[in-house]
């Protein structure tokens, strides 16, 4: 996938070099981020709630450590990560669950860690739930999910909003912050 997307490998590029301490890729499918940010030099792990795509993850990249869990309940303490990665997953909680979700990666990283988030962008102010092909999922304005990374602890260092291509329907967007 990153291949043919450019904007992305930058933005994971900038992100790693933000970037010190573990890094967990949370909602990380079957692995190929996970991947990615390793041979960036990060030390990475992948967390993902279906065991399926654990599965996967695991056969692909068997260098690579990969659990099952939720993001909402990470088995990690205090401060333990440099980074987190959420591409594309937290696209998949109700709004109104995000707040929580926010505050547990808050809570898991250290001063300073970074929180990297892919999702579907929109111009409504309000997030538009769509069909998803996996399970429901929502489109975010940046700036709304901006603001609500930044009422949870976080300020934003950089945001990239792009258009859609081969075949997506949506704009993608990409957003960095930094735990205060």
């Amino acid at each position: 996938m990153l291949d043919t997307r450019p904007l992305e490998r930058a933005m994971l590029a900038a992100f790693a070099e933000l970037t010190t301490g573990p890094v967990a890729d949370l909602g990380c499918g079957p692995g190929h981020l996970t991947a990615h940010l390793h041979s960036l030099g990060l030390e990475v792990h992948g967390l993902d709630l279906s065991p399926a795509m654990i599965a996967l993850a695991r056969e692909a990249h068997p260098e690579l450590r990969f659990e099952q869990g939720s993001m909402t309940k990470l088995d990690l303490e205090d401060g333990a990560l440099g980074g987190i990665l959420a591409f594309y997953s937290v696209i998949h909680m109700p709004p109104v669950e995000l707040p929580a979700v926010f505050a547990e990666f808050h809570r898991v990283l250290a001063p300073g860690g970074h929180l990297m988030l892919g999702f579907y962008a929109g111009d409504d102010p309000e997030p538009q739930e769509f069909d998803h092909k996996v399970t429901p999922a929502y489109r975010w304005a940046p700036s709304t999910l901006a603001d609500l990374v930044r009422q949870n602890g976080f300020s934003e260092v950089g945001r990239l909003v792009r258009e859609p291509i081969d075949g997506e329907r949506f704009l993608q967007a990409q957003l960095i912050a930094r735990k205060d």
